[in-house]
């Protein structure tokens, strides 16, 4: 084992700091990296104050991690030191249960094993995020990163990026499609920039009007003011898929009047409760209301390499480490556009 620097928190109340942590010395098929970026997702704020319940302490978050290659075990071939790659929201699963077999590992029947706050296998107890120096992960949750990219605005992409990307891909959104992305934050700017690549006719769909010039600037083809009533009627039964990224619980049978007969709303971002849905709404119009979680390993990388086809990168504020509880705070309130990012060297100073 060798021990590492790290940030986390002590319990749901504390601010995160710097603690020691270890990491398991480098098996067969392992990858040890270095971290250089993590961006910052509002599900490490979740797990820090245990707002979902069943955190572990000390917590040590971060999901969306960038970094170099250091070492590599005896039985790893696709990669090599000096390699930038990236660690998403999963590091194990059984690998041998149904949605394993099918590349679904995020919906692993024995639960796939998190990137922090799952069962450590190998050292116990569980396990430690990106918001460290070093992490060491099995090869096959390892993902390549294309070459063209800035690194430090891909961070966000292995779990902002995916949980975007997931839906959009399994529902075949594409040229001609009308799709509308309902939330414009880190989740919505990214749903923006997939499905405007895809050649989709984009339309972003907010409460804010102050939001339209960059929903614009991002790759909207139109901004839709969920607040105005004649507005909504005119794009009533005209979507062909909405990807809703609101973070909280809300009232969804507004947007269910937009879809088209036999359209899908898929859920990507409240973890929680909704409110009532009227029937009526989906049986007039054989309409859907679906959900996804993040996607498989192997789309995962399909949705970096279509980023490096794309050129497509979140957007990004930087900050040091010693800042991040000030950051939390801001992402409660909403402010940053869209996702920040550690420099993980600011750890090491």
């Amino acid at each position: 084992m060798s021990e590492v620097k790290a940030y986390g928190a002590a319990d749901p109340k504390a601010d995160l700091k710097q603690i020691n942590i270890e990491r398991r010395e480098v098996t067969p098929r392992d990858v040890k990296i270095k971290i250089t970026y993590c961006g910052v997702c509002h599900s490490d704020i979740h797990t820090v104050r245990n707002d979902w319940g069943g955190s572990k302490y000390p917590v040590v978050p971060g999901h969306e991690i960038i970094g170099k290659v250091l070492e590599v075990g005896s039985e790893v071939s696709d990669f090599k030191v000096g390699d930038t790659v990236g660690v998403g929201c999963m590091v194990d699963s059984c690998r041998e249960c149904e949605p394993c077999k099918h590349d679904l590992e995020q919906f692993c029947e024995q639960g796939m094993v998190g990137t922090y706050n799952g069962k450590d296998k190998h050292l116990g107890g569980h396990t430690y995020g990106g918001y460290s120096e070093e992490i060491i992960v099995d090869k096959y949750y390892v993902l390549s990163v294309p070459e063209n990219l800035d690194e430090n605005a891909v961070a966000p992409l292995l779990c902002a990026g995916i949980t975007t990307f997931s839906p959009l891909n399994h529902w075949k959104v594409g040229k001609g499609d009308k799709v509308g992305v309902i939330g414009l934050g880190g989740l919505g700017h990214m749903g923006i920039k997939f499905a405007h690549a895809m050649g989709a006719h984009v339309v972003m769909i907010t409460t804010s009007p102050g939001k339209a010039e960059d929903a614009k600037r991002l790759g909207a083809d139109e901004v839709l003011i969920s607040k105005d009533e004649e507005a909504m009627k005119k794009h009533a039964n005209s979507f062909d898929f909405l990807l809703n990224t609101v973070p909280v619980g809300h009232d969804i049978n507004p947007y269910l009047s937009l879809l088209k007969i036999d359209a899908t709303m898929c859920m990507v971002g409240a973890v929680e409760p909704l409110e009532p849905v009227h029937g009526g709404s989906l049986i007039m119009g054989r309409k859907n209301v679906a959900g996804s979680l993040i996607g498989g390993i192997k789309e995962t990388q399909e949705m970096l390499d279509f980023c490096g086809e794309h050129n497509i990168v979140s957007d990004i504020e930087m900050i040091d480490i010693n800042t991040i509880n000030d950051a939390y705070d801001r992402v409660v309130n909403g402010d940053v556009k869209y996702r920040f990012v550690i420099d993980m060297e600011s750890l090491r100073n």
